[in-house]
């Protein structure tokens, strides 16, 4: 985990279920995160507009949009995301899931998942995105 005295890294959850984007949130907020979350991708999107972010975890079964095509959109924008962003979904063995995410070598937490493994990605993520800054 990061210090405490250093300047809050930032996640995004994109997640339709409210109940989930609150959990997460009161589970990363404790460690010192800041939480944004975003129910649908056009509020996903906007927000990586408007202020820098971290890592984003990402739904693959969003309303008006795929997860899937929505991270395709993020990482074209703001291709230093690529491999900051994780999806969480119900069904990775969709077959129209399975094989975008092995294409695009996409971290992948099978819902139902545990708390302290997407935390435990989250600071592996930013701990090796910190490393790489401080060799470049």
């Amino acid at each position: 985990m990061k210090p405490m005295d250093a300047t809050p890294r930032t996640v995004l959850i994109v997640d339709d279920d409210a109940t989930l984007r609150g959990a997460l949130e009161s589970v990363f907020a404790p460690l010192g995160y800041r939480v944004l979350t975003a129910a649908e991708p056009d509020a996903a999107y906007a927000i990586l507009a408007s202020r820098p972010v971290d890592a984003v975890l990402l739904d693959v079964r969003l309303p008006t949009m795929s997860g899937l095509a929505l991270y395709l959109a993020i990482v074209h924008r703001w291709p230093q995301l690529e491999r900051r962003i994780a999806f969480m979904t119900a069904e990775p063995d969709a077959p129209d899931v399975r094989p975008w995410l092995e294409m695009h070598h996409c971290t992948v937490f099978p819902k139902p998942f545990r708390f302290q493994q997407l935390a435990h990605w989250l600071d592996a993520t930013l701990l090796a995105r910190d490393r790489t800054a401080a060799t470049s």
